[in-house]
């Protein structure tokens, strides 16, 4: 095991900095919580605080056009590809202060322990973060290292708009984050990325730490579904085009298709928005608009999901006589992350006498971006209130983070010592 640990109260110091820029209270919970929305003032005003302790660290900080910024710590052999950390700072509305922010900050006090212990690795060290990682605000997640990885071209991201018809490329030049070197990420040697679970298992289970084997496959789309306002008194039940009515159906389809195990036992469906037009409670919704998420560990049965959702797409309009038009927001096959790093983190975490198992990620993760050029890995941490997130609720403990960062100081140190 490295000699080398983190300062946890550091860490969480760190964590709770960042957590007071977007900070707001929950009118239900009467929690702190944060609101990040990518390319938002608060999110320029993040980015700034981010990249200042990256300049204070002593790290070279670049900003790609896309947006994602990256900070270099040069090691002995600086010919060599770098080792590279990093994860993202945008929120979704009702956030906590760790998604996210634990695998950047985590990675600055990784540093910041090198530093402190004048430690050089023989590669050099890269942290980053991307933009817009959640997806909430410009509707396609992971933006920021699609981009990087080619996935994603740059012009077809800077076209994305957000509600209010604004763009990304606007955005980014609005909040002082369109940057001019190179949206191309050459791949680094390896990626780490240390996030938390946001679920229950690993605190049902009382594991300290999660090996992640990969990310399930993610499917989104927006639906836009016209059907015929109407008086909700005078018109009767037969002669309707509800709108409102052909998004249920679908919604309901969804949880029919999750609890058949036609598509396996790890189906995930939701229907996270709803947004009737006229939206009054005496009239029959004249269109809609809504959104579906699926999720599923395995690709095929996730092929095979999308194929008899859409199919009842095309059912659901005849039967209810709306149109209903759809569009692809993301699409991720399933992500599988390198196996020799994951019997690194297990074997850390067993050094540092943390209980461990195999985990597969729910949410998407940068890292899953980061895996398609390069090896990359994940160590998961557990979250308190059944690993709550996206929620002013959310919350890991400072042994947890530390737990999680720790390890992967061990598995960084391990590989940016490596020639080949």
């Amino acid at each position: 095991m490295s000699e080398l640990s983190i300062n946890p109260a550091r860490l969480t110091a760190s964590l709770q900095e960042l957590g007071r820029i977007g900070s707001y209270v929950d009118g239900n919970t009467g929690l702190h919580g944060v609101n990040r929305l990518a390319l938002t003032a608060a999110d320029g005003e993040g980015r700034r605080h981010v990249a200042a302790k990256m300049k204070a660290l002593g790290l070279t900080v670049t900003t790609d056009r896309i947006g994602n910024v990256y900070a270099r710590r040069p090691g002995t052999d600086n010919a060599l590809r770098p080792v590279m950390m990093g994860s993202h700072i945008d929120s979704v509305p009702t956030a906590g202060m760790f998604d996210g922010c634990l695998g950047v900050l985590g990675a600055l006090e990784i540093i910041h322990t090198l530093n402190d212990a004048n430690t050089t690795t023989r590669r050099p060290v890269v942290v980053g973060f991307f933009t817009d990682e959640e997806g909430s605000r410009f509707g396609t997640d992971m933006l920021g290292s699609a981009v990087a990885t080619g996935r994603i071209p740059l012009e077809t991201a800077y076209a994305l708009q957000d509600r209010a018809g604004l763009t990304v490329r606007g955005e980014l030049e609005k909040i002082g984050f369109l940057g001019n070197t190179d949206e191309k990420l050459p791949p680094p040697h390896a990626y780490l990325e240390c996030h938390v679970e946001q679920g229950p298992v690993l605190r049902s289970r009382n594991m300290d730490v999660g090996v992640v084997t990969g990310v399930q496959a993610i499917s989104w789309h927006e639906l836009t579904i016209t059907g015929k306002s109407a008086h909700a008194g005078t018109t009767p039940m037969e002669l309707r085009a509800d709108a409102g009515l052909a998004a249920a159906r679908v919604n309901l389809k969804m949880r029919e298709m999750t609890a058949s195990g036609r598509y396996g036992t790890q189906m995930r469906a939701t229907m996270g928005a709803m947004v009737p037009v006229p939206g009054l409670v005496n009239i029959i919704p004249g269109r809609m608009t809504a959104t579906v998420d699926l999720r599923n560990p395995d690709d095929a049965f996730m092929r095979a999901a999308e194929a008899d959702l859409k199919a009842f797409y095309e059912l659901v309009a005849r039967e209810e006589g709306v149109k209903l038009d759809w569009r692809q927001t993301a699409r991720t096959d399933c992500a599988h992350f390198d196996g020799g790093i994951q019997e690194r983190i297990a074997s850390s975490a067993g050094r540092r006498k943390l209980v461990n198992m195999p985990i597969v990620s729910g949410a998407g993760h940068d890292a899953q971006e980061m895996a398609r050029v390069t090896r990359a890995a994940m160590v998961f941490v557990p979250g308190e209130y059944d690993g709550i997130s996206h929620n002013p609720r959310e919350f890991s403990t400072t042994e947890q983070c530390a737990n999680g960062v720790n390890v992967m100081l061990d598995v960084l140190l391990g590989l940016a010592d490596e020639r080949d």
